[in-house]
């Protein structure tokens, strides 16, 4: 598992391995991750599902109701496939850009 870490978000990304083994490190890891913004990085997984995307469900709960930002970046699941509670951008950039912008509803109380 590789962590890059730039200011408050760690970005977290794997290659050559199961999503379930994928799964089980992200739950190791997550003490050192949760005071960051996380965002995962499943572009090495060359074939995932909505029901992939589903087995984050719980860790993104967790993160979120801490107030910190939980993001998937992936582009081969459609958004309207995942359910609302759980943040499903196609590109980097993009997840950058939300956790911008949900620091900034933070800040302001929204």
């Amino acid at each position: 598992m590789i962590f890059d870490k730039k200011g408050t978000t760690t970005t977290v990304f794997q290659e050559k391995i199961s999503l379930s083994t994928f799964l089980e490190n992200l739950n190791k890891a997550y003490p050192r991750l949760k005071h960051d913004n996380i965002i995962v990085n499943l572009f090495s997984f060359s074939k995932l599902t909505a029901g992939d995307i589903l087995e984050f469900l719980e860790i993104s709960n967790t993160h979120r109701s801490s107030n910190k930002s939980f993001v998937l970046v992936t582009n081969k699941v459609a958004y309207d496939e995942t359910p609302d509670e759980i943040s499903v951008v196609p590109t980097m950039q993009e997840a950058k850009d939300l956790i911008e912008m949900e620091e900034i509803e933070r800040d302001l109380g929204i």
